[in-house]
Formats: structure tokens, C-alpha cells, sequence
């Protein structure tokens, strides 16, 4: 048998340090399949079962109204790589600020070397990855335009004043006032060992009220916020008269009302930002990184009841405009929608690649993670329960006296779904309808056991923009739910 000599195209570890690469470098394109197919190739020539590299570039901006001034404008930009490694069910992470081929070469080269792997000897034949055809979300949908079209560093400053000013007019008792946006414009590409190459533009940007009022040794305090992604016109659309009148109302209520007095109550959970408690309590649950750490309960429930038969609940990247939607994730692969519960069923966890590997779930899309710092993990997107068969009066009709939670605060959530928190608006339900104010109001429970209570959801379904922190960093999620009835619940108070 005669062997013929490799094909020439081939290159060698030796000539590694000599090659020359021109990627753009204001703008992640088809150029950098290149150099990143090489280095793919180097990684599984030196061992690796799997490579990812993630790419990133940022331009943020926040600014922050309070009373009758602008107190804080802070920009931020940053470009980075991160570089995933693994080896069987093992991997690690290493990022960088260095964009070169030799930066990210070294970052690959740190990750096999912590997973005990070498760059092949000089004479190794290193072939390159074949990457597919680069999916670039962003040309696709025009969102190069996006940032361009955002409102500049004075308009931001006019809008939050002009916003605070109108909080000033409609509130009494005002003590202090405070409007705050911020707009995250992210780009990013992925390309990894399985052919994934992918990019696309973020645009993430959110606006918002915080009211705190006093009269004597009364006090009350309401924040609420407003989230989208893909509009550059999303601040100039901003209704803050609207938004302004509403908040000053709830402060106004609230100022005066009587404390709650505790004890166990059926609750009526208001829609939109009442998801929160889904959303922390049990869908963290749901990520196959509770699973690798055994610290779920529902680890192996796939297929049982784990709700009240009234309960159907997504978790998608799909809805238009959303806080948590993504075209992609951080791993490149296409947003999905993921039925999680159906009827009190557990049908789905979410799990990104890693997940994956070790658990055995199906990826589901929810690959994310804060920046290029952060390896990604399994996340939520915009999760929420389905709207159900009853009208909103259905649900008050059905309790002779309980408690409605108007708007939810911030709270706490133990490891396996134990969970507390503040409600901001609440009020006295008695023979089905509204009366009181009340204050000072805690939600106090364990999510296996309150995801069986929750017998009655409305039709109103209501999305609201939230900031979901995890082992990944802090990523934008979307909680929501309809009103809902929950039979029992421990109520902290007085």
C-alpha cells in the first residue's frame, strides 16, 4: 500500500505562532471563522472532548434623575473572550481581554493545561474545525442600526427630569424621588467544536420610578420598572405621566394603611411582577444546575405531579420585545420555547450544554451567563404561568376574607425553594371584595408544597421586567403570571 502525502493545506503545531490572521476588529463577522476554526482544532488536537469560544462586546450607559437633578451618567465599555474546555463530564473556563490570535491562543492553552492537557508536539498535524456558515442574527433582523438609534446622554438626562417632575406633582408627602434607565447594547459570537458559529446584538434597556413618602412616623415606599429589548425608541416611548400616577397612588395608599396581622390567609397574587415568585421559588428548581448539586427536590419528579392541576407554566426566549428574550443563547443555539409544568405536571427542566453532559436533560436553549467573564449555565428566560379558565372576580368571589398582593418587593429564597417576601401593595379581602390598605406584609413558604395550593389562575396574563443572579451573573428575565389564588399561605406581620 502506498500512503500519500498530507494535503498541504494542513498545518502543523509548529507554524501556529506564525500565522497571521485579519479580523475585524469593530465587529465580529465572517473573518474570525478562521482564526477560531483553528484554534478549535488545536484544542481537540491536544485532547479536548468539546470547545467553546465565547465573544463580547459592550456599551453600556446608566443614568440615574434624583428630585431635581441628574446625580449619576456612567458609561462602560468592554470587549473580552471566554474560552470553555471540556474533558469527559470535567471542564473550565478562562477569560480574557486580549483579542488577539495569540491572546486567545494562550487563554485555550491555560484551559488545557488545567484539565491536564498539552498542546500537540511541533510535528502534530492541527486540523481546523469546519464551522458552519456564520448564522448572524443580527443582519438578519437589521439590528446593526440599533445602537445609533438610541437616545443620547442629553435626552436621557431631559426625559428622567421631565419623568421626576411629574412624580413631584402627582405624590404628596414626597420625601424623595428618584427616575433611573439604563441601556446594555451587547454583541456576540459564538464558535465551538461541534460547527456552532453564531452571532448576534443585544439591546437591552429598562426605565423606572423609586418613591419613598413620610408623613410623621408614617412611611411608604414604591418602586416600579419597565423592560424591553429591540427598540431604540423604547425611552421616548416611555408614559411616565402614566407611570407616575400610578406609583404616587400606591404610595398614597400605603402611607396610611394598618399593618397586617399575621397568620395564615388565602391570598390573591396580582399579575405581571407577582411571577417573582415563581420565578425564584420554583423555577430556579427547574435548572439542571440545581440538579448536578442535588439541591432540587424535584430532581426526580420528570413525568410526576409537582403543582395543582391548575398550573401550567414557560419558559421561552420567544415573546416579542420581552426582558428575557434572546434569539440565541450564550451558546448559540436558537431560542426555544419549554413547557415546564403542564396541568401540575413536570415535564421539562432547562439546561443548557453543560447541563446536558451531566444530567442527560436535553439542551433546551438557556444557555446564559452576565458577560464574557462568566462561563454559561442553565437559566430562565421569560418564565411565567399560563393564564388559566377563571375571570379575575372569580378568583375574590371564592374567599370570604384573605389577603390581595398588589405589588411584590424584594425577598429571599433558601437553596431548595424555601422563600420569603416583602409585599409592597397589599389589601383586605373580605366577602370577596377590596377594602383595607395593609402594610408591612411577608410571604413565608416552601415552593414544593406552595405550588400545590395555587388552585385558581385567571386569564390576565402579565409580563413585567425583572434581574435574575446566579452562578452565571446577573442576566434580564421575564417573571409573569395571571392573578392567582394561592388556599394557604404563612403571612408575616404584626
Amino acid at each position: 500500500m502506498t500512503l500519500s502525502m498530507p494535503p498541504k493545506t494542513l498545518l502543523l503545531s509548529k507554524e501556529l505562532p506564525t500565522l497571521q490572521y485579519n479580523s475585524t476588529r469593530d465587529r465580529f463577522d465572517e473573518t474570525w471563522q478562521a482564526p477560531l476554526s483553528t484554534l478549535l482544532g488545536l484544542g481537540r488536537a491536544a485532547g479536548a472532548d468539546f470547545i467553546e469560544f465565547f465573544l463580547e462586546r459592550t456599551n453600556y450607559i446608566s443614568c440615574l434623575a434624583e428630585d431635581d437633578g441628574i446625580s449619576s451618567i456612567a458609561p462602560r465599555l468592554s470587549t473580552g473572550a471566554g474560552v470553555r474546555v471540556f474533558r469527559g463530564k470535567a471542564d473550565c473556563y478562562v477569560s480574557t481581554n486580549d483579542l488577539t490570535f495569540a491572546g486567545l491562543k494562550a487563554a485555550l492553552e491555560k484551559g488545557l493545561s488545567i484539565l491536564g492537557l498539552h498542546l500537540p508536539a511541533p510535528s502534530a498535524f492541527v486540523p481546523e474545525i469546519n464551522l458552519e456558515l456564520l448564522r448572524d442574527y443580527a443582519t438578519k433582523k437589521g439590528k446593526e442600526a440599533w445602537l445609533g438609534g438610541c437616545s443620547s446622554m442629553r435626552e436621557m438626562g431631559d426625559i428622567l427630569l421631565a419623568a421626576n417632575a411629574q412624580l413631584q406633582t402627582k405624590a404628596t408627602h414626597v420625601q424623595s424621588r428618584r427616575a433611573a434607565y439604563f441601556r446594555d447594547w451587547q454583541e456576540v459570537l459564538v464558535a465551538a467544536s461541534d460547527g456552532t458559529f453564531a452571532r448576534d446584538i443585544r439591546l437591552t434597556q429598562s426605565v423606572g420610578y423609586s418613591l419613598l413618602c413620610a408623613d410623621g412616623a408614617n412611611r411608604s415606599s414604591i418602586s416600579q420598572r419597565v423592560g424591553d429589548t429591540s427598540n431604540p425608541d423604547f425611552l421616548r416611548g416611555w408614559d411616565y405621566s402614566a407611570t407616575a400616577a400610578d406609583v404616587a397612588e400606591s404610595a398614597g395608599k400605603m402611607l396610611y394603611a394598618d399593618y397586617v396581622e399575621s397568620g395564615t390567609y388565602p391570598i390573591i397574587m396580582a399579575n405581571k411582577f407577582g411571577g417573582v415568585i415563581f420565578h425564584e421559588a420554583c423555577g430556579h428548581l427547574l435548572e439542571t444546575t440545581q440538579i448536578e448539586r442535588k439541591t432540587t427536590p424535584f430532581i426526580d419528579k420528570k413525568g410526576e405531579k409537582i403543582a395543582h392541576e391548575s398550573l401550567t407554566a414557560w419558559d421561552e426566549g420567544l415573546s416579542t420585545d420581552e426582558f428575557g428574550t434572546i434569539d440565541m443563547d450564550d451558546e448559540g443555539m436558537p431560542a426555544q420555547r419549554t413547557l415546564l409544568i403542564e396541568n401540575g405536571i413536570l415535564k421539562n427542566f432547562l439546561s443548557d450544554r453543560t447541563g446536558s453532559i451531566r444530567t442527560g436533560h436535553p439542551r433546551t436553549g438557556s444557555g446564559r451567563r452576565q458577560s464574557y467573564t462568566h462561563a454559561a449555565a442553565s437559566r430562565m428566560r421569560n418564565t411565567y404561568i399560563a393564564p388559566g379558565e377563571h375571570s379575575v372576580e372569580d378568583l375574590f368571589a371564592s374567599i370570604d376574607k384573605g389577603i390581595y398582593c398588589k405589588k411584590m418587593g424584594g425577598g429571599s429564597v433558601g437553596p431548595t425553594g424555601q422563600f420569603n417576601f416583602a409585599v409592597d401593595e397589599a389589601y383586605l379581602i373580605e366577602n370577596g371584595k377590596v377594602t383595607k390598605p395593609l402594610k408591612g406584609a411577608t410571604l413565608i413558604g416552601e415552593a414544593k408544597e406552595i405550588m400545590n395550593k395555587i388552585s385558581m389562575c385567571s386569564q390576565d396574563l402579565g409580563l413585567a421586567a425583572g434581574f435574575c443572579g446566579s452562578v452565571s451573573g446577573s442576566i434580564y428575565v421575564t417573571v409573569g403570571q395571571p392573578h392567582i389564588k394561592v388556599d394557604s399561605i404563612t403571612v408575616g406581620g404584626r
